[in-house]
């Protein structure tokens, strides 16, 4: 199953959630942020939700604000019921923990897309070693470099000067003039800061 290509804005009416992994671009009439997109546009409080439909809608938050297929998020969801824990937080845990999403949270690129792309492109080292797998799982103790050429110097720049710059979490260190990063260690709940309930994720595929 591919990844979604269409309109994002439309995309977070539908979910009613600002995904800031996968776009800068926000809805300003709050009353839009609460309407369903398109002609006739209902408001979300009139709709009525079913149990169904709220674990699909939490499935896709996580789905849509990482940008990834079906197929990879299940991947992660039964990788995540083989190591002990909350299945929920692992879940989160394993998305935050990939290389796109680290190079995105150290304020390196604008969205998960923007990185992705950096690190396919091979611009990312991971402990002084190119890594073009925008998956690579990154452990407590990795370095992250970028490559320091002009063009994503001044992306960079751009994005570090934002007004919508991102706040760097605790689980990571960086220094924007050196391009480089690190894992101080694994991502605590409170610094995913998408507001998704895990626990009906792993509901919708409690029978897969």
């Amino acid at each position: 199953m591919s990844r979604y290509r269409g309109p994002r804005l439309r995309l977070q009416r539908r979910l009613g959630v600002q995904l800031n992994h996968l776009t800068r671009k926000r809805i300003r009439n709050k009353k839009r942020q609460n309407t369903l997109p398109g002609q006739h546009g209902y408001s979300r409080k009139k709709v009525r939700r079913s149990e169904y439909r709220m674990r699909l809608e939490e499935k896709q938050k996580l789905k849509f604000n990482y940008s990834i297929t079906e197929t990879q998020l299940f991947r992660y969801v039964k990788e995540a019921r083989r190591i002990k824990g909350s299945t929920g937080l692992i879940i989160l845990q394993l998305l935050e923990m990939r290389l796109d999403t680290i190079v995105y949270r150290l304020n390196f690129s604008p969205t998960i897309l923007a990185a992705r792309q950096l690190v396919s492109h091979g611009h990312v080292k991971v402990n002084d070693q190119i890594v073009t797998i925008p998956s690579f799982q990154c452990q407590p103790g990795d370095s992250i470099q970028i490559s320091d050429t002009k063009s994503i110097r001044a992306i960079v720049d751009e994005n570090a000067n934002s007004k919508r710059r991102k706040f760097l979490p605790y689980h990571l260190a960086a220094s924007v003039k050196q391009l480089r990063g690190g894992v101080k260690k694994v991502v605590d709940r409170r610094d995913i800061r998408l507001p998704v309930n895990e626990l009906l994720v792993v509901e919708y595929y409690s029978r897969r």
